[in-house]
């Protein structure tokens, strides 16, 4: 309830306008991208509260020391030790088949730097939960951001992707100059 009211007046107040096709009716594995500032970490924040959805997101474990933990937590977070990324993987699949409900958040650009690849973890989650993957965008040039389509991946690694790429192609991120191509390692 307060989520909901807090988001209303950040709705309210923000320069931003919330654009979504629908709200995803089931858990889904939820892209935030083009991530290219913190900012997409309110933005996605304000999104979920609104639409009610009750979200959890992988962030760095330096964001959950000392006193930020239980702070994030509460927010949401679920903390990825970089040296053993691959075992959050395996830790939401199992959260996911112990019948966990939740929205998962993922930016798979990674972090803010410049690189060429996403990282493909939010593909093999959906893949080993049967999880669907909605489109979570922001876009700086039309002052948007929201929520786009939700899809079932098929498997065929390229041809999923290539819808991906398709629905991000005009979407500029909070800072354009530091947008990120959709793009995993194993579709080359």
């Amino acid at each position: 309830m307060i989520r909901r009211l807090v988001s209303r007046a950040f709705w309210a107040l923000s320069p931003w306008t919330l654009k979504t096709e629908a709200a995803p009716t089931r858990p889904t594995v939820l892209i935030g991208a083009p991530h290219t500032s913190n900012w997409d970490f309110i933005l996605m924040l304000g999104i979920a509260w609104r639409l009610g959805i009750h979200i959890k997101w992988l962030g760095k474990d330096s964001l959950f020391k000392w006193w930020k933990g239980p702070v994030m937590r509460a927010l949401g977070g679920v903390p990825v030790d970089r040296a053993n990324p691959t075992g959050i993987v395996d830790d939401i699949v199992a959260r996911v088949h112990a019948g966990e409900v939740f929205g998962l958040v993922v930016t798979p650009d990674g972090t803010r730097g410049h690189h060429s690849h996403w990282k493909s973890g939010f593909y093999r989650i959906a893949r080993d939960t049967g999880m669907p993957v909605t489109l979570g965008y922001v876009d700086r040039t039309t002052m948007t951001t929201g929520l786009g389509p939700t899809i079932e991946l098929t498997g065929d690694m390229r041809a999923d992707m290539d819808r991906i790429r398709d629905f991000y192609r005009d979407k500029s991120g909070y800072k354009p100059d530091m947008r990120v191509e959709p793009r995993l390692t194993a579709e080359e």
